[in-house]
């Protein structure tokens, strides 16, 4: 169990939440059952399928606390909350930014200048960890151009300049990507992003791993009450989780890829592990995906400090820190977004 800006997670899958008097009740499986008082509570995000008693539920709905439920795996299931007092304020203002492209360029703005120092943050600690096993001269090189980057994004005064940038970037960050790969070199190649069908074993690694984030991302804005369809950098289409992929930019390098550069490095992958389709598309085979998945996991586990909050949190409940300060700043109560920025 964890709180965090007045948020309380439930992150044991066989607990059972129960209401006590004014207190929520946590029943483990291991008897160490936790309370806490309800007054100070405006959510409660569960993750496993025990499930809550009614009269819990009832007493949420009553104080207008929201209840979502997930998967233990972090699949959006349903959010339940009583008479409409905020969340539709919310999600209008989060309409009205939408449309303005003047205060979207402003959010966009933080989420990417996180996005290229968290890719400098990698480059930098490559080069700094692996001096005598990289080219440390090109390191030095990009992580100059990532930092000219991110001062041209702070300048810029509209959504095109900012997706202009973000590409230049981009293919600075990529262009030693396959030097970040120091084991099994000839087997994993990268030589430039691909998708849709990713066309090599490294793009397959890279494009599931970013789908299971942005899949948890957008069930992180849902727990929050915010529309992951509706977003700020990423325009609206039909069907695209355009919100989740704007807040999921902050995670890119610092969480997916350095996850895919592990899988491969401490080889928890093998090259006989991908498959080559007739339209040269590569897949992982299922041993594959169930050994990947099974690291993701684990790495969602590991605590960090939120460099913002201050405080330790598992790596899978960080698009929920973010989450809700993004909806605390649209709601008026920060007066910016404070994105995600990993030293």
């Amino acid at each position: 169990m964890r709180k965090l800006l007045n948020t309380l997670y439930v992150t044991s899958p066989g607990s059972y939440l129960s209401l006590d008097g004014e207190n929520v009740v946590i029943m483990r499986e291991d008897g160490n059952d936790f309370r806490m008082p309800l007054h100070n509570i405006e959510g409660i995000v569960t993750f496993g399928y025990k499930g809550i008693s009614p009269a819990l539920l009832g007493k949420c709905a009553s104080d207008n606390i929201s209840m979502t439920f997930m998967t233990p795996h972090g699949r959006f299931l349903a959010r339940v909350v009583g008479e409409s007092k905020g969340n539709v304020l919310l999600r209008k203002e989060q309409y009205r930014i939408s449309d303005s492209e003047t205060r979207s360029v402003t959010i966009a703005k933080s989420i990417l200048i996180s996005k290229l120092f968290n890719s400098k943050s990698v480059v930098d600690r490559m080069s700094r960890d692996y001096t005598l096993r990289i080219d440390k001269s090109k390191f030095i090189g990009v992580s100059g151009a990532l930092a000219t980057s991110i001062d041209r994004v702070g300048k810029a005064v509209s959504l095109d300049e900012l997706r202009g940038y973000e590409g230049e970037a981009a293919s600075h960050y990529f262009s030693i990507f396959n030097d970040m790969i120091l084991q099994q070199k000839n087997s994993f190649v990268f030589k430039g992003r691909n998708r849709r069908p990713p066309l090599d074993k490294v793009n397959a690694l890279l494009s599931f791993s970013y789908s299971l984030l942005a899949k948890e991302v957008a069930a992180a804005i849902e727990s929050v009450g915010l529309d992951a369809y509706v977003g700020f950098l990423h325009q609206d289409r039909p069907g695209r989780i355009s919100l989740a992929l704007d807040i999921m930019e902050e995670f890119r390098a610092i969480f997916v890829d350095r996850f895919v550069l592990s899988l491969i490095n401490k080889k928890v992958v093998q090259e006989d592990g991908f498959e080559q389709r007739e339209n040269g598309a590569v897949i992982m085979d299922d041993a594959t995906r169930k050994s990947v998945l099974t690291a993701w996991q684990k790495r969602k586990q590991e605590v960090i400090t939120h460099p913002y909050l201050e405080e330790k949190v598992e790596w899978g409940l960080v698009p929920y820190t973010q989450a809700l300060l993004l909806a605390r700043y649209i709601r008026g109560d920060l007066d910016g977004y404070p994105s995600f920025l990993w030293k």
